[in-house]
């Protein structure tokens, strides 16, 4: 306090010990009437509004036990354990899909991989305008699945899609095809579109890993006399070979679990000729309302993952060399 000078709110009595001045403006009045009012409302929704959620909540919860306990006791002799795994084992259409999913993951894996090695190889060997040429090739992976799915599909039309029209041009009207719509070649079609969108994405760790690659070993092998293609297979590939395991490894994930392209472009069809596993999963829980069955499925692919991934994993981690 400035001697001299009164305290003009000396009337509080712990004025002295913690002194709190006026508000300076309207505006600060204002200001902490608006918060206060927050908190009232803050506190009012915890104390009143929330429970009175969690209630109506919990009590829905209830109704749905009571309906299934009442159902149980309607159909004491049904038994719902191992029937949607046994129904999986037995169902041609569950085997079917296993095949799609199977030849899908098998030609994703190969050839994403090679094609992004081989874009890797030219993106780190091109002179001018490298990061023109790794946007390029990594514009696809931008995409969602939906996106990309609906513009081939699109390109694939066979009245007014490019692909035919392209074929046209070059006078092999023979060869065009209704490429969705037969089901010898619809599963290649959808091949094709996840190996244009996925190949820019495992582009980036290859060519990661060619950077990571010591040019005096390259140096060293040139003197020796070793060709360009003596480099490769003997110094690149081995150093290279943990992005192999990565990239190797998400492909086949990416493969097991195709969604999006399945759900955009065929639906499943032709008939079942393009429907995967997770489509599967995905008809059944929520198109036919069977989410026993879907979970089921949910489970069998999940075990599916882990084993071929612990086994890829084994196989490629003992290829793999380090400097």
């Amino acid at each position: 306090m400035i001697p001299g000078r009164t305290c003009q709110w000396a009337v509080r009595p712990f004025c002295a010990q913690n002194p709190q001045p006026p508000f300076e403006t309207e505006g600060q009045r204002h200001a902490a009437e608006e918060k206060k009012i927050r908190y009232n409302g803050v506190f009012i929704h915890c104390a009143c509004v929330h429970p009175v959620y969690g209630i109506f909540d919990r009590a829905y919860d209830i109704q749905l036990l009571l309906q299934l306990y009442l159902v149980g006791r309607h159909q004491p002799n049904i038994n719902y354990r191992f029937d949607n795994y046994k129904e999986i084992f037995t169902n041609a259409r569950f085997g079917n899909a296993l095949k799609n999913t199977a030849l899908l993951t098998v030609v994703i894996s190969i050839c994403e991989n090679a094609l992004a090695l081989g874009l890797a190889l030219l993106v780190d060997n091109v002179v001018k305008g490298k990061n023109l040429f790794r946007a390029i090739f990594y514009l696809p992976v931008i995409l969602s699945g939906i996106v990309s799915g609906f513009i081939w599909k699109i390109m694939y039309s066979y009245n007014f899609g490019p692909v035919n029209k392209v074929l046209d041009m070059l006078g092999l009207a023979a060869l065009k095809q209704d490429w969705l719509g037969n089901a010898d070649i619809a599963i290649w079609a959808v091949a094709v579109v996840m190996i244009w969108k996925g190949a820019g994405y495992y582009m980036i760790i290859y060519l990661a890993a060619l950077q990571g690659v010591p040019q005096d070993v390259q140096e060293a092998a040139t003197i020796d006399g070793a060709s360009a293609l003596q480099r490769f297979r003997f110094i690149t590939l081995p150093l290279i070979s943990g992005s192999f395991t990565i990239c190797f490894t998400l492909s086949l994930i990416n493969g097991l679990k195709v969604f999006d392209q399945i759900a955009v472009m065929t639906d499943g069809g032709p008939g079942f000729a393009t429907e995967t596993i997770v489509y599967l999963l995905y008809k059944s829980g929520f198109g036919e309302g069977r989410q026993g069955y879907g979970t089921a499925v949910g489970v069998v692919l999940l075990f599916i993952i882990l084993i071929l991934n612990n086994i890829q994993s084994a196989i490629l981690r003992k290829r793999e060399v380090q400097l």
